[in-house]
Parts: structure tokens; C-alpha cells; sequence
């Protein structure tokens, strides 16, 4: 079994409507509340950071699926959404929605397109962010998948 540690600093000099920074590997940033909820939506927060995480890490599943299944794509972009609820002073991360958009090559055959399909499915479910969010966060997808010109 192989472990890998990761570490994260942070800095909160203030109270709730304050302004922190946090540090780990390639990423230095601010943090605040969003402005959404009353804070001053300085740098990134909570909720933007747990919607980049499950991003990333489907979309980085999927790209190590199709390259070991030699899938060969023009391109692969997504958009994702994350639904936070607030009601009686409760926040609930409800939902986050990743929208894929996975371009085949022209010659792409129709085999193809339904293993793109498969694999856009597959991945959602073998992201370890979305297995450690998972019972707690609704996570749906609403793939695109076509071919190129």
C-alpha cells in the first residue's frame, strides 16, 4: 500500500468577515467568505475550492480513462456548478453538476461514442474526490459527447 501525505498552512488573522491565506504545493491564494454570503469575496472559499476539487479530479479520471482505453479526442472541456443551500442558518453543500464536453476525432465511430459515454459515467463514480464526498454531496453529470469535424 502506498500513502501520500499532502499539507495545507493557514493564516486567519480576523474574525468571520476576515481575510486568511492558505498555501499547499502549487497553490497560494485568499480566502474569504463569498460575497454570496455575506462575507467580502476575497480570493476563493470553501465552496469554490470543494467544486475545483471534484472538477479536477473527474476531469483528470476521465483524460487517464480514455488514454488507457486509446480513445483519441480533439478535445476535453467541462463546466461544473455547485448548489449550496442555506435555510435557517444551516449551509448544505447539496449538488455539484459537471457538465463534460468530449470532442472525438472525426473518424470516430459509434463504438466509440458509447465508450466515451461509459467512460464519462465511470469516471464520475471512480474519482476519489467524488467517492469521499459521496453519501453527502449529489454528484450529476450531463456529458456531451460528439464527434469532431
Amino acid at each position: 500500500m502506498t500513502l501520500h501525505s499532502f499539507q495545507l498552512t493557514a493564516d486567519w488573522p480576523g474574525f468571520r468577515n476576515g481575510i486568511g491565506e492558505i498555501e499547499t504545493g502549487n497553490l497560494k491564494t485568499q480566502i474569504s467568505i463569498p460575497s454570496e454570503m455575506d462575507g467580502p469575496g476575497v480570493g476563493t472559499n470553501p465552496d469554490e475550492m470543494l467544486l475545483g476539487a471534484a472538477a479536477t479530479c473527474y476531469i483528470i479520471t476521465l483524460a487517464a480513462m480514455m488514454e488507457r482505453s486509446k480513445l483519441e479526442k480533439q478535445s476535453l472541456t467541462m463546466e461544473s456548478e455547485g448548489i449550496v443551500e442555506v435555510e435557517k442558518g444551516v449551509t448544505t453543500y447539496k449538488r455539484i453538476v459537471h457538465k463534460p464536453q468530449v470532442v472525438l476525432t472525426a473518424d470516430a465511430s459509434e463504438k466509440d461514442l458509447a465508450l466515451a459515454q461509459k467512460l464519462a459515467e465511470k469516471a464520475e463514480s471512480s474519482c476519489m474526490i467524488t467517492r469521499a464526498i459521496k453519501g453527502n454531496v449529489e454528484i450529476e453529470l450531463q456529458a456531451d459527447i460528439r464527434k469532431g469535424n
